[in-house]
């Protein structure tokens, strides 16, 4: 079988079972079986593969068919320009995560903030871009999971921030020292608990801590809110990601809180609102 060959039973595969995006899938799994770029396949198109190779570009497609994460397979995942270690033990960063973290570069580096707290921070992703593209930042990464922290340890040393990040296991403000911080930021589980069986069988691979945010989807950020502003300088800033149905309900909880000011929501780039910051005051 060619590469060529491949790629088109791959590609048929995935769409016989209905897989998003089955040629870029097939593509991504080609490349990680064969350890070449995507250059190489489209050069190369006409090269056999070893019958080792073979078998495991078909094994691993057969994953994919079942609801595999093809992150899960290949174990990276690409996150602001930055490349990240991910397993079945932490949710796989998303694209809309990437509005969250650019509004905290942007808050800041307008405010000269000096200390970030990152809540459920899984993969690191939001804490190791933070570190990787601020200056004279420290930042401290909580996690309740003993295995999603020692992926986002792994993914802070490969991309040499390590020493810029404090890792904490702590359901949140629990085993957290009494600091206060410029900014707390988190991208906390929000999926509705009855939600969590009716989404993609991809999704559902993921770990079900991640996703579920209780009855109404809304635990984590009453837990925020409630107790933020303690562990907040005045004038700091609390940046939450929401499900793009949540905007009125946050900010409700919020609103219910007084101690914060100035609040304001920011649209993802398929316009769902998928920020939420708020301003102790």
């Amino acid at each position: 079988m060619t590469i060529k060959q491949a790629m088109i039973k791959g590609v048929t595969l995935l769409k016989l079972e209905k897989i998003s995006t089955p040629k870029l899938k097939a593509r991504l799994l080609l490349q990680f079986v064969l350890k070449k770029p995507r250059q190489y396949l489209i050069v190369y198109d006409n090269q056999n593969l070893t019958d080792k190779e073979e078998q495991e570009y078909l094994k691993y497609i057969e994953l994919l068919k079942q609801g595999e994460p093809i992150e899960h397979i290949t174990h990276q995942k690409e996150f602001m320009k930055l490349t990240f270690y991910v397993d079945e033990n932490v949710l796989i960063p998303r694209q809309d995560t990437e509005v969250l973290v650019e509004e905290v570069m942007h808050i800041a580096k307008k405010t000269r903030a000096k200390k970030i707290l990152d809540l459920c921070t899984g993969s690191g992703a939001i804490a190791v871009s933070l570190a990787k593209y601020l200056e004279n930042v420290e930042l401290t990464a909580l996690d309740i999971s003993e295995k999603a922290l020692d992926i986002a340890i792994t993914n802070a040393k490969n991309n040499h921030v390590e020493n810029k990040i404090t890792f904490v296991e702590s359901n949140l403000f629990e085993n957290l020292a009494q600091e206060k911080y410029d900014i707390i930021v988190s991208n906390p589980p929000y999926i509705r608990k009855e939600e969590i069986e009716t989404l993609d069988k991809e999704v559902r691979r993921e770990p079900r801590i991640a996703l579920d945010g209780g009855e109404d989807g809304l635990d984590f950020y009453r837990k925020i809110i409630d107790k933020g502003y303690e562990y907040l300088k005045f004038g700091g800033y609390i940046c939450l990601e929401i499900g793009y149905d949540q905007k009125e309900e946050v900010m409700k909880i919020i609103e219910e809180k007084k101690q914060y000011i100035d609040t304001y929501c920011k649209k993802d780039l398929y316009d769902n609102d998928r920020v939420i910051v708020t301003k102790l005051g």
